[in-house]
C-alpha cells in the first residue's frame, strides 16, 4: 500500500540492499514478515515494523513479493488468543493483509525439537543440569571467560536420552535446560552456550498441553524464518549483538533456506512508552482504561481515539529508516493525524464550556436555521442546516467582561458574528455570589445575516455555538500525553512517578443536533476546538453522545508548560 501524500525521499538503506540483492541476483523475489509475540497489543511502535515490512513486499509486486504475518508464540505463560486476536485486527487496520500467509511458530515445535536433537548428535548442544544461579554464575562477565558446565561434555546419547525425558515431562521446571555448545570465552556474551529450550508446564494457546518444553526466542526465530524461506529478516536494533547467534543456528541446523538479519532503529516517542511490560502494568494497575486506552500508544487506543491509519502510515514513511536511534517528538504524529483531518474531517459545532445567551430580540428577526458549511475548504461537501432559536451556548471564553486588547469576540456593546448566522451586540450580563457569568443577553443585528461587513459596524470574529432548545448534551473526553515529563523512562521515580493528573478531563458539552446520530468512529472537527471522534465503544444509539479529542486544532502543550 501507497500514500499519494507521503514524503518522497531516497531509497532508505534497507530498501538499498534489497534492491542490489534483487538486481544481482542473489534474490529473485522478496520475502519479509512480522512476527509479533503474541502478548499484548501492538503500539506505534510495531506499527513502524508494520509499515516496513508489509510496505517492502508492496512495492515488489512484480517479483512476487509478499510480507508473513508470524506469531512468534513460544512462550505459553504471557500469550494469549486475545492478543492474536487484537494484533490480526491491528495490522488489518493499518491497511495490509497478509492472505494466505499467516503462521504460528508453535506450529513448527516439531522441526525445532528435531533441529535441537541435530544438534545433539553434532555434539554442538548438551543438557544442563546447574541451576539458574550456578549458570549466571559461571557465565563469566565482558572481560572474564565463562566457566564450563560440569555437564557441557555429557556423552552425545545421555543428553539424547535427557532431552527425551524433558519432552516427556519427566523433569519439573528448572531442573534441566538445553544450551547450545558454542563459545565460552565469546566477547559477546550471547554466544557463551545459551540457553535454547526450557521446560515450562503450562498450557499453550495453540498447541494446548501437547508439549512442555519450549524453545528460546533467539533459538527459533531463525528456524522460523530459514522454514518460512525469509529473504530479509528485519529487526530493530537491540537485536543487532543477537545476530551471529542467529546465524550461528542457521548455519548448524537443517534448514531450507539461509535469511539475512538486518537491524534498523525502532521508534522512540516522547512523553510516551513502548515497553509492552510498561503498558501492561498501567492495564494491569487501573491506571488507564485497557489496552485501548485513547492515551496509549497503542494501536488500538490510537484507533479509539481517532488517529486516521493514513495518517499514521505517512508518520511512519515521514521518520524514515536509520541504524541511529533517536527519539522523535511526538508532536510530529499529531501534526500528521491534524494535517489528515484538517482536508478529511467535516465541520460540526459544539460548546465544551456553556454559557447562556439570550437574544432579547429575537422575535424581531427570527431565523429558523442557520446554513453552516460541512467543510471550508470543500464546497462540495454542501451546507448543513443548524437549527437555532432566540437561546443559544457559547463558549465562555468567547466573553471576556473587560475585553483586552486584540480580543475580538463577545463583550459589553461589543458584536461578534453566529457562525452561519447573525451578527449579535452584548447588551448585558449576569453573574452569581463568586463572580462568574451565569448569563449573556444580547440582540441580534437585523439584515446581517450574509452580509460581510454592514455599515457601522465593527466585527472581526465568529465564534460557533449551540442552539439552546434543540442541542444535545454530549459527554467529550479530552484526552493529553499520558506523561508530564519528555522521557518517563527516565524518571528518577520511576515512570509511573511522572504520569499527567490531566491527562483526561470529562465534560458535559452542547453539541448540534446532527451529532445525535453518527455512528461510532464518526470523525469531525468541532469548529475552533479541535478534531473528535464518536468513541468505538461508549458512543451509543439513542443514548448521550460520547466523543473523544483525537488532537487539538494546534499544538497548545508548549503554551501550558509542557516543554
Amino acid at each position: 500500500m501507497s500514500d499519494s501524500n507521503a514524503p518522497s525521499a531516497k531509497l532508505d538503506f534497507i530498501r538499498e540492499i534489497i534492491a542490489e540483492d534483487l538486481a544481482t541476483g542473489k534474490h529473485s523475489t522478496v520475502i519479509t514478515r512480522f512476527p509479533p509475540e503474541p502478548n499484548g497489543y501492538l503500539h506505534i511502535g510495531h506499527a513502524k515494523s508494520i509499515c516496513l515490512n508489509f510496505g517492502i513486499a508492496g512495492e515488489h509486486q512484480e517479483v512476487g513479493a509478499k510480507c508473513h504475518l508470524r506469531f512468534d508464540d513460544t512462550n505459553p505463560e504471557k500469550e494469549e488468543t486475545e492478543y492474536v486476536d487484537s494484533i490480526k485486527a491491528d495490522v488489518k487496520w493499518l491497511g495490509f493483509d497478509w492472505g494466505a500467509d499467516l503462521y504460528f511458530a508453535s506450529n513448527y515445535f516439531d522441526f525445532f525439537y528435531d533441529c535441537a536433537v541435530h544438534l545433539i548428535r553434532e555434539g554442538k548442544a548438551y543438557v544442563e543440569q546447574q541451576s539458574a544461579e550456578e549458570m549466571r554464575a559461571n557465565r563469566g562477565n565482558l572481560t572474564t571467560p565463562g566457566t564450563p558446565s560440569p555437564f557441557r561434555d555429557r556423552p552425545v546419547d545421555e543428553n539424547l536420552d535427557l532431552f527425551a525425558r524433558m519432552k516427556a515431562g519427566e523433569f519439573k521446571e528448572g531442573e534441566c535446560v538445553l544450551r547450545a555448545k558454542i563459545d565460552l570465552a565469546s566477547p559477546n556474551m550471547n554466544l557463551r552456550d545459551p540457553v535454547i529450550y526450557r521446560i515450562m508446564h503450562a498450557h499453550h494457546h495453540n498447541t494446548g498441553d501437547a508439549w512442555c518444553i519450549y524453545p528460546l526466542y533467539d533459538y527459533a526465530h531463525p528456524l522460523e524464518d530459514a522454514l518460512e524461506h525469509i529473504t530479509h529478516s528485519l529487526c530493530t536494533l537491540e537485536f543487532e549483538n543477537h545476530r551471529p547467534l542467529y546465524d550461528w543456528v542457521i548455519n548448524h541446523c537443517p534448514v531450507p533456506s539461509k535469511p539475512r538479519q538486518i537491524e534498523f532503529a525502532r521508534l522512540s516517542l516522547t512523553y510516551t512508552v513502548m515497553s509492552k511490560r510498561k503498558l501492561l502494568q498501567l492495564v494491569q494497575e487501573g491506571l488507564v482504561g485497557g489496552w485501548n486506552d485513547p492515551r496509549l500508544p497503542t494501536i488500538s487506543g490510537l484507533r479509539r481515539r481517532g488517529y486516521p491509519a493514513e495518517a499514521i502510515r505517512h508518520f511512519c514513511k515521514r521518520i524514515g529508516i536509520t541504524k541511529f536511534s533517536g527519539t522523535t517528538d511526538v508532536a510530529l504524529l499529531e501534526f500528521d493525524v491534524r494535517d489528515f483531518l484538517n482536508t478529511s474531517a467535516p465541520r460540526r459545532m459544539a460548546v465544551l464550556d456553556p454559557v447562556k445567551v439570550v437574544l432579547e430580540n429575537w422575535s424581531t428577526e427570527p431565523l429558523a436555521a442557520a446554513e453552516v458549511a460541512n467543510h471550508p475548504q470543500q464546497p462540495e461537501a454542501g451546507n448543513r442546516e443548524v437549527p437555532m432559536s432566540g437561546e443559544i451556548w457559547i463558549e465562555r471564553d468567547d466573553f471576556m467582561e473587560v475585553p483586552e486588547k486584540k480580543f475580538y469576540r463577545l463583550g459589553p456593546d461589543r458584536h461578534v458574528r453566529l457562525k452561519g448566522g447573525h451578527i449579535i451586540r452584548c447588551s448585558g450580563f449576569e453573574k452569581d455570589a463568586a463572580g462568574n457569568v451565569t448569563l449573556i443577553r444580547a440582540e441580534i443585528l437585523p439584515g446581517t445575516v450574509g452580509v460581510d461587513s454592514p455599515a457601522g459596524i465593527e466585527c472581526r470574529a465568529a465564534i460557533h455555538w449551540v442552539d439552546a432548545a434543540s442541542g444535545l448534551d454530549a459527554e467529550v473526553r479530552i484526552y493529553d500525553r499520558l506523561f508530564s515529563v519528555e522521557d518517563p523512562d527516565a524518571a528518577e521515580g520511576g515512570f509511573l512517578s511522572v504520569l499527567n493528573p490531566n491527562s483526561l478531563k470529562t465534560l458535559t458539552a452542547k453539541v448540534e443536533p446532527s451529532l445525535a446520530a453518527v455512528a461510532q468512529g464518526f470523525s469531525c472537527q468541532f469548529e475552533r476546538v479541535g478534531y473528535f471522534v464518536a468513541d468505538a465503544i461508549d458512543h451509543q444509539p439513542g443514548a448521550k453522545p460520547v466523543f473523544n479529542r483525537t488532537v487539538a486544532l494546534k499544538d497548545s502543550w508548549v503554551k501550558k508548560g509542557g516543554r
